[in-house]
């Protein structure tokens, strides 16, 4: 009576022990699809969007200088 109990138990949590691995090989596997990661990564845009507002409108300027400024050669004095 005893050998059967241990028998089932043993199939059940061998079944639980597969379903869980199983589910977490799966949900990993979804995680990591960039499907998944373009998912998330709008609906974080879509939220954080409306905060930005217009941080870059007015302080952008029209027009700049060179990125690196241009070093003058030395000039010589001569005698």
């Amino acid at each position: 009576m005893f050998n059967k109990i241990a028998n089932t138990l043993s199939i059940a949590s061998f079944i639980l022990v597969v379903t869980s691995l199983g589910s977490a090989f799966f949900g990993y596997k979804y995680v990591q699809s960039p499907q998944f990661q373009k998912k998330i990564m709008d609906k974080v845009l879509k939220e954080i969007q409306p905060l930005m507002g217009d941080v870059l409108g007015n302080a952008m300027p029209n027009v700049t200088g060179s990125s690196i400024p241009k070093i003058l050669p030395k000039k010589e004095i001569k005698f």
